[in-house]
Order: C-alpha cells, then sequence, then structure tokens
C-alpha cells in the first residue's frame, strides 16, 4: 500500500521552496505519494495574506524584526505563545479537515507555523508521524512543538537550540539538502563557455534569494567598474532585473538573470558567490565548491546563519556597501581563492538513517556516500 506524506512549507523567501521539492524527491523516490500544503495558505485567504504581508513589512526594518526574534521568538515569550496560539487556532483545524479528506501517514514539516500545528494534531490522529526539518542554526521556539516525532537539524548548536525547549527532543544533525542539479554542476570552464564568461576573468555570481535585501544593482556596478566579471540574478524582483537589465547594455562585464534555473550553472561558472546568509543558498555554494561573501542584512536568523557560515569556512563577511563589497571581492580575488573540486558527500542517506529511527524506512542512496546522521 502506496504511503502519504503532507509536506508542509510557507511562502516566505525561496529557501522552504526548495527544501519542499527536495524532502518531496526523497520520499517519492521511494514510493511514496507526496503532496504540498502552504501554511499560511490553510490560515486562510485574509489571514494568511495579512500575516505575510506583516512579516515582509518586518524584516524590511532590520532592527524591528530583529527585536521580534531575539527577545520573543527565540526567548519563548509570551508574544511568541500568543501568535502560536492563534495561527494554531486556525491552521490545525484547517489540517485536519486535510487529513480527513485526504489521510497521510507522516507531515513533514519545513515551516515553522506548520511545525507547531502538525504537533498539536498527532495526538488527534493514531498512526500519524511528525518530523519536522529547520535549516537555521538557532531554532526559534515555534518549530519546537512538543509531540514532533523526529527533529531534523543541521548543526549541533541547532540540536541544542531544540533541546533548549523540550530536553528529551529527538533530535537527528543532517547536511543540509540540496537539489540533485548542483551536484552535477559543471566544470568551471565548460560553465563559463556556455555563459559567455572570459576564461581568464575573476567572476562573481551576486544573487537575491528572494527577500530583496541588500544593495544588489550598486554592488554590480561597483564591481564591475573594478573589472570584475558579475553575473547578477534579481530572482523574482521585476524592478531589479530591469535595472540590472539597463546597466548591462551599458557595461560588458555585467550578466543579468531574472528568476531562472541556471543557478548551479552560475555557481559553478563564478569564482564567489556574493548572497545572503539562507542555509540553503549557502549549502548549494558549498556543493559547487565556490566561496561565499555574506551580506548581514537578513535580520532575525540571519545573523545566527551568518556567523556559523564564516565558522564552517569558506565562508567571508563584508560591510554592507558598494564600496564594501567590491573591497572584500578584490581582496579574495588577490588572495588566490578557487573552486574546491572535490565530490560534495550527498545528503540523503543521513535522512533515510534518521527516519528509520522512526519506523520510516525509505530507500538506501549512497549511504556510504555520508557518514550517518548525528544523534545528539
Amino acid at each position: 500500500m502506496t504511503k502519504t506524506a503532507v509536506v508542509l512549507t510557507g511562502p516566505l523567501g525561496l529557501g522552504h521552496e526548495m527544501m519542499t521539492r527536495s524532502c518531496a524527491r526523497l520520499l517519492e523516490g521511494s514510493g511514496w505519494r507526496v503532496r504540498r500544503l502552504d501554511s499560511m495558505s490553510l490560515l486562510g485567504r485574509w489571514r494568511g495574506g495579512a500575516g505575510e504581508r506583516v512579516f515582509r513589512r518586518l524584516v524590511a526594518i532590520p532592527g524591528v524584526y530583529d527585536g521580534l526574534h531575539f527577545a520573543h521568538l527565540r526567548t519563548g515569550s509570551a508574544l511568541a505563545r500568543q501568535l502560536d496560539r492563534a495561527n494554531n487556532a486556525r491552521l490545525v483545524p484547517a489540517l485536519r479537515a486535510e487529513l480527513d479528506r485526504d489521510p497521510a501517514d507522516l507531515v513533514f514539516s519545513v515551516f515553522a507555523t506548520g511545525a507547531s500545528a502538525a504537533a498539536r494534531l498527532k495526538a488527534d490522529v493514531p498512526g500519524l508521524r511528525t518530523v519536522v526539518l529547520c535549516t537555521d542554526v538557532a531554532v526559534h521556539r515555534i518549530w519546537a512543538a512538543a509531540g514532533t516525532d523526529l527533529f531534523l537539524v543541521t548543526s549541533a548548536a541547532a540540536a541544542e537550540s531544540v533541546r533548549r525547549y523540550l530536553p528529551r527532543a529527538p533530535v537527528a544533525v543532517v547536511p543540509p539538502p540540496v537539489r540533485p542539479q548542483f551536484y552535477a554542476a559543471p566544470p568551471q570552464a565548460q560553465a563559463r563557455m556556455k555563459l559567455g564568461v572570459p576564461p581568464d576573468a575573476f567572476c562573481v555570481l551576486v544573487i537575491d534569494s528572494g527577500w530583496g535585501f541588500g544593495p544588489l544593482v550598486e554592488a554590480t556596478s561597483a564591481l564591475a567598474s573594478a573589472g570584475v566579471h558579475v553575473l547578477a540574478v534579481a530572482g523574482r524582483d521585476q524592478k531589479i532585473e530591469r535595472r540590472l537589465r539597463e546597466l548591462a547594455a551599458t557595461t560588458p562585464r555585467i550578466t543579468p538573470f531574472g528568476f531562472t534555473d541556471r543557478v548551479p550553472d552560475l555557481m559553478a561558472a563564478a569564482d564567489v558567490v556574493v548572497a545572503l546568509p539562507g542555509a540553503n543558498t549557502c549549502a548549494e555554494a558549498r556543493v559547487v565548491g565556490r566561496h561565499l561573501l555574506l551580506l548581514d542584512v537578513m535580520p532575525g536568523h540571519g545573523r545566527d546563519n551568518l556567523m556559523h557560515e564564516l565558522e564552517l569556512g569558506r565562508a567571508h563577511a563584508c560591510v554592507l556597501t558598494p564600496d564594501g563589497v567590491t573591497a572584500s571581492v578584490l581582496a579574495l580575488r588577490d588572495r588566490g581563492i578557487g573552486p574546491d573540486t572535490s565530490p560534495a558527500p550527498r545528503w540523503e542517506p543521513a535522512y533515510v538513517a534518521a527516519l528509520a529511527r522512526i519506523g520510516l524506512n525509505l530507500k538506501e542512496h549512497d549511504a556510504h556516500a555520508v557518514p550517518q546522521p548525528a544523534v545528539l
């Protein structure tokens, strides 16, 4: 009998979508039927849309969102508990209705609001398994709900941040999930030939991963003026894409992109990836073997992720101005940094081993290529 999984995701940034795709592919590869549900949509058209708009306005003022994250979500304050209760009052019944209509064996949450609701629903659905995947280095209170069968995190620090709230929580440390296209990225010379990047140029990829933070256009202009070839990705922001294309029309060292599925090729062509410290983008760049130059502009969990990436190595931070980005890129160029061409270990075997701990037996995926998950 085919098993069914629901992946609870969310609309904020591209990271949740990429995790959803990777986890769905892992389950589907073992014969599971997978359906995706947007946690914010389950709140209802008005409440979900309003919640998304409020969140985007908060993160647009970094100091305000830093205050919410560090003073409330991280500590599990009365405000955080109130937000969680308000969301669950609508989300739990909506999720229960979805499972009544189309039952599932597993709810796999990659979004904090969904993780909390799934854990509360578990007691009413016999046999349901609930798994949470959080790739942030610090897991805030709403992620960590009692009743979750397994927390998948990507660092020892994240494991202990779960156990801050749930001292007996079942936790496995696993690699971040990365789509297969990044493991199959071409050699740098081949990627440059496909993209028209000169073989001897110092090339950077400047990428917006969906948040619209940082001086992307201005930094691109400054880098090109300093002699660097820039692959500039605006993502879904059409205004920024239009500005990049106007800039590229008069600056031959700039190759602009809007939303594109060519990111593996772009990373392969580059020497350095300039990006926000989003866990997914950083993991993708590491699989391709590229240095990271990170912008400390993502508030809340982004501050923690930045420090974690610096600790992992092959990552650097810069002053958040066009001149600051350019100075750091030129310093990396002068240091002679280059690609890491050693094969990256696959992430899937660790997930297979972790899920087996709660009775979810998936097919093996090159288990010899990556260590078993660390149980902390």
